[in-house]
């Protein structure tokens, strides 16, 4: 029973410590570092009240050292997919009928914990096995998860809050229900935050949920569930297999109680699993909910009355922090030939300053490529500008993958601008650039529209208003996420709600309200005071 009307504490964006020399926050997170390094964990499925462990062990290894192994985890398979499943559906009932500010109250607590006693520990993880430098840890395993936790709960009261008008003799009201199955929630390898996002959003609507974690990303998403666990989860609300993706997703896609899918990794992936559940369709109690961030190839497009050495930062940080390994790096860039040696000479100078090795070590701005893999395949483009005609590797272009995988930031320049590297995402610290007569600015925005199947996030640089206004018209279905005289990665929950379109995804925007909609079927109720006594109405008379 409900006892009065209840508002969330004042919420404002987590700040980002800062790690310099001499700090306790510095101390702490090398501290953790190291431990975990010289340390080898054991990490079970997490099914309902169990940690379940198969013995089948598969051994987890930082990117930057991939002969050292940090920890195992236990692969499972389809009947753990059905244990999940089982779970989640036991738990599913009181789970949705706790009252939302208990609810509300977990994912607070988690909030206040990972701001304070888990902070270093979930920095740590994720610099040792995504091989983030501290920085990137920061903004995405603390300050953006401690965010979507504590704006998630926000945004939930203000859905409560939408209701419907009421007429003379009656009220009229809304409800927001937890879709009637379970969320199967399938994350990626690169942000710590968007994985434990893709389970908390559902979840904090009354879901229950069956996660299945990148398998680079497990040590993290380990620690993640240690952190809800401490905040008070109830057990089966999340539920947590590793195991092959297809056996797994194959198990949870034929249940006839599947409800949605929270979904962020490749567009092929996603495309696949729609394509799966479109077969299934009628096994389902209900139509699912589909969700999904994909792919992208984000571009900086600059005006002739850019500043150089603002464009050259931003291609430096939106190509190259975290190895390029966002859906919102910058791979792709059109710079007008009137400033381009001036932005050219910033950026050969500037990568000459900067350090690539161990995470670790804090001095360190690049780090290691998430898999071989990955690896290869950004390597085999490289190559491949080498030789070809239309394009020239100006800066990087050295890897080495004898200890980590290690890839320099890499400039292409091309003469074409349908270059594969123009078109293609690469996943990876690599930006190609076109250089282009900057009286040909309009001509160049169809083509930056045309290029890509994707629509996630671009930038404009210009101190030309007009330039700027133009390129937002012509360039609005090209980027969900449009920045103008910034660099197209960074995106902050509350201020910059994140998704595009095309095949880039869904566009249910994370961070927002809008993505917490997904997660609930709206009952409305009707209620008349004085019902009528008459089926005759005034026109019969």
């Amino acid at each position: 029973m409900g006892k009065g009307f209840f508002n969330v504490p004042k919420v404002s964006c987590e700040r980002v410590r800062s790690f310099e020399i001499g700090s306790e926050d510095r101390k702490s997170v090398i501290l953790e570092y190291d431990k975990m390094m010289s340390s080898v964990i054991d990490v079970p499925m997490y099914i309902g009240a169990e940690q379940v462990r198969t013995n089948d062990l598969v051994s987890i290894v930082p990117p930057h050292k991939h002969t050292h192994v940090v920890g195992h985890y236990h692969k499972g398979g389809a009947a753990h997919s059905k244990m999940a499943i089982d779970e989640a559906m036991e738990a599913k009932s009181s789970w949705a009928e706790m009252r939302w500010e208990h609810r509300a109250s977990i994912f607070l607590k988690a909030a206040d914990l990972l701001a304070g006693p888990f902070r270093s520990k979930m920095n740590a993880s994720t610099m040792l096995v995504q091989s983030k430098n501290v920085h990137q840890a920061e903004i995405d395993a603390a300050c953006e998860l401690i965010d979507f936790l504590r704006f998630n709960v926000l945004y939930m009261t203000d859905i409560f809050k939408q209701q419907p008008e009421s007429s003379e003799g009656v009220w009229n009201r809304m409800e927001f229900r937890p879709l009637e199955g379970f969320v199967y929630a399938v994350t990626p390898f690169n942000f710590t935050s968007i994985a434990a996002n893709l389970c908390i959003a559902p979840a904090i609507m009354g879901n229950t949920v069956v996660w299945k974690p990148s398998d680079a990303q497990i040590y993290s998403a380990h620690i993640t569930m240690e952190l809800l666990k401490a905040a008070g989860l109830p057990d089966g609300v999340i539920n947590v297999v590793y195991g092959d993706p297809s056996e797994i997703s194959n198990e949870v896609l034929a249940s006839p109680y599947f409800g949605g899918l929270h979904f962020t990794g490749s567009t092929f992936v996603f495309k696949s699993l729609w394509k799966q559940i479109g077969n299934n369709i009628h096994n389902y109690k209900s139509y699912p909910r589909i969700v999904g961030e994909t792919g992208g190839k984000d571009f900086i497009m600059v005006h002739q009355s850019a500043d150089p050495t603002e464009v050259a930062t931003a291609i430096i940080r939106g190509a190259f922090e975290f190895q390029g390994q966002k859906c919102s790096a910058a791979s792709r860039a059109y710079i007008p030939k009137n400033i381009w040696e001036e932005v050219k000479s910033v950026i050969l100078e500037e990568l000459r300053t900067i350090k690539m090795g161990d995470p670790g070590d804090l001095s360190n701005f690049i780090n290691a490529v998430i898999h071989e893999e990955s690896f290869d395949r950004i390597t085999s483009y490289i190559e491949q500008a080498r030789i070809d005609d239309d394009a020239d590797v100006i800066a990087g272009g050295e890897y080495n993958k004898s200890e980590g995988y290690f890839i320099q930031p890499t400039v292409i320049v091309t003469e074409n601008p349908t270059y594969s590297t123009m078109e293609t995402e690469l996943f990876g610290p690599v930006i190609t650039i076109y250089i282009y007569d900057e009286n040909d600015f309009e001509v160049i925005l169809e083509r930056v529209d045309s290029t890509s199947p994707y629509g996630l996030t671009g930038a404009i640089f210009s101190k030309d208003r007009h330039a700027i206004v133009c390129a937002s018209e012509k360039l609005k279905n090209a980027a969900g996420n449009f920045y103008i005289n910034d660099k197209p990665t960074g995106a902050v929950v509350s201020q910059q709600p994140f998704g595009g379109a095309r095949a880039s995804g869904t566009n249910d925007k994370a961070g927002s309200m809008l993505n917490l909609l997904r997660w609930v079927s709206p009952r409305t109720i009707k209620e008349t005071f004085m019902p009528a006594k008459d089926y005759r109405y005034p026109f019969l008379e």
